[in-house]
């Protein structure tokens, strides 16, 4: 007997309140085991994660699950209220996103621990003992959750630390402690989305030991290469609609690969023909004309009656032969269009970082670690490595400047720019107002340039049309990543100084491939932070810091 699936979405459709139209009658289902959402940046994976887990309303269609869904947010650091099944917000509103405070909040137990310490501290109220239901145990769960995490770096926690401020945490730490969280409330449906971002390898190999062992129904949204072996199903979405394929991502790769080429073959077969067709089309007409010359001369010697009806004979013939050559090469046509459809042709981001006229012998950073420095000098590129938690995140900070970073010093390190030209893309992507559109976003940085010539730009960074105009808080992660670097690009003057924290978080492969060109021809200094071996391997490093 066929086993009914967990996730069924049918005929849903989903319109931004400024109209632009997100997905349009997307029908598609999940089934009970481990699977893995997979298509390009702005295809509309976070925004049918939201709608599964209730945080959207569909503008029409039909949402249903077999029990209640939990949810890992792209951006943990925002995570949204965990809603259960089928309780939707009201139609046409969006749930607001609320930022976790302590680690309690983000192991999504806050309210039941502040509760249960109400209760014991006197204030018994018919509400505390509701929100505390039956978890009276929820510190001691809570406590063994955080203990069975493997942090690095000598880094542990526990009860003690459910009140620990979140913005403490390294941002892999802050995930894998979401991702406690799920584990600890247990529901049969989880989604992941961009689960192995900013983890170490350590991390990484944990997750992938809970993915291989989950029970119940998860969905992975992601572009880890590695992660995505770890399925049993792919679902792609591409132009609106979703393709399931039963297998790991490099089964569904090879499948694709092998149908793309079939059908570039399809495509050149039917080009061919079109040609052909074409050819015999002004054959015809060559033809239909040496016909009507000969008519018109032999026309003349002959009785006026005879000359009309061979007249009338010839233009026949001449429309039937015309007729069926055109009609050919209409069909022929056709196929080549119908064939085009099925092969894929992507746009690539087009990232062209302008020359900041960095000298070879300027100095442009300096970076101490256990009291040995490092100059960053000219244009020179250079990693800072090391697990989560030893402060990298932190070390950017100071370079930069930021006022916070001073609050939590790392011991024996310390880091500072020697220009003021410097462009910093943080790990969460914070430096972008949620609220403002992506054009007004992006012309902080570059206030000079008109607006029209700011759209033709960030046309190059694949964002274009309506989505100029939406709030950057209704993007992807890689849409985000795309405005936030366009910002960068866009500056005036240059920067002479890049600093990157983990650049390749919720970019699909091809623009990775994209921005390693981009860094590798800038001729200004750049320091990045990355756990992604591959990416660090393909940008030409000049120095490594290792942070432990």
């Amino acid at each position: 007997m066929p086993v009914s699936p967990a996730v069924v979405l049918h005929d849903v459709s989903l319109a931004w309140p400024d109209g632009t139209v997100a997905l349009d009658h997307l029908s598609t289902a999940f089934g009970r085991g481990r699977t893995a959402l997979v298509g390009r940046n702005g295809a509309g994976k976070s925004t049918l994660v939201r709608l599964v887990t209730g945080e959207l309303t569909p503008t029409s269609g039909t949402v249903t699950t077999t029990g209640p869904v939990d949810h890992l947010p792209q951006r943990v650091q925002g995570a949204v209220p965990r809603l259960p099944s089928g309780a939707y917000p009201p139609a046409g509103r969006e749930a607001r996103p609320t930022t976790p405070d302590t680690v309690a909040d983000l192991l999504g137990v806050g309210p039941q621990v502040r509760a249960l310490r109400a209760v014991l501290g006197g204030d018994a109220t018919p509400a505390q003992f509701e929100a505390v239901d039956d978890a009276w145990d929820v510190e001691e769960r809570a406590g063994a959750a955080l203990a069975a995490l493997d942090l690095g770096s000598g880094a542990a926690l526990g009860a003690a630390d459910l009140d620990r401020p979140v913005q403490t945490l390294s941002g892999g730490q802050a995930l894998l402690v979401a991702v406690a969280g799920i584990r600890l409330r247990g529901r049969p449906i989880a989604f992941l989305d961009e689960p192995t971002n900013n983890l170490d390898r350590r991390a990484r190999a944990a997750l992938l030991d809970l993915v291989d062992s989950w029970r119940g129904t998860l969905v992975v949204g992601s572009h880890d290469r590695e992660l995505l072996e770890h399925v049993d199903e792919v679902v792609e979405l591409r132009d609106g609609s979703a393709t399931v394929f039963g297998g790991t991502y490099s089964a569904f790769a090879e499948h694709l690969a092998v149908q793309q080429a079939a059908v570039a073959r399809e495509v050149r077969v039917a080009e061919q023909r079109h040609r052909a067709e074409k050819r015999q089309r002004i054959q015809a007409e060559t033809t239909i004309a040496r016909r009507a010359k000969a008519g018109a001369a032999s026309a003349s010697s002959m009785p006026a009656i005879l000359a009309n009806e061979r007249r009338k004979q010839a233009e026949a013939t001449a429309g039937r032969l015309r007729s069926g050559a055109a009609s050919a090469e209409a069909q022929a046509l056709a196929s080549v269009q119908e064939a085009g459809r099925r092969l894929r042709s992507d746009d690539v981001l087009s990232v062209d970082l302008p020359d900041p006229g960095v000298p070879a012998a300027r100095r442009i950073a300096t970076v101490t670690v256990r009291g040995r420095a490092t100059v960053v000098q000219g244009p020179e590129r250079v990693a800072v490595a090391g697990d989560n938690g030893v402060g990298k995140s932190t070390l950017l900070d100071q370079l930069v400047g930021l006022p916070g970073a001073r609050a939590h010093p790392l011991p024996d390190t310390s880091a500072r720019a020697h220009t003021d030209r410097v462009g910093y893309l943080p790990q969460r992507k914070d430096t972008l107002d949620d609220g403002a559109s992506v054009l007004e976003n992006v012309r902080r940085a570059a206030p000079d340039v008109a607006p029209a010539e700011l759209r033709n730009r960030l046309a190059r960074f694949l964002v274009r049309g309506d989505t100029v105009d939406r709030a950057v808080g209704t993007l992807s992660g890689g849409e985000r990543f795309r405005v936030a670097l366009a910002g960068l690009v866009l500056a005036d003057p240059p920067p002479q100084l890049l600093v990157l924290d983990e650049p390749t978080n919720d970019l699909d492969l091809t623009s990775v491939d994209q921005l390693v060109a981009a860094l590798r021809a800038y001729r200004g200094a750049l320091v990045v932070v990355s756990h992604d071996e591959q990416f660090l391997g393909e940008l030409a490093l000049d120095l490594r810091i290792e942070l432990t």
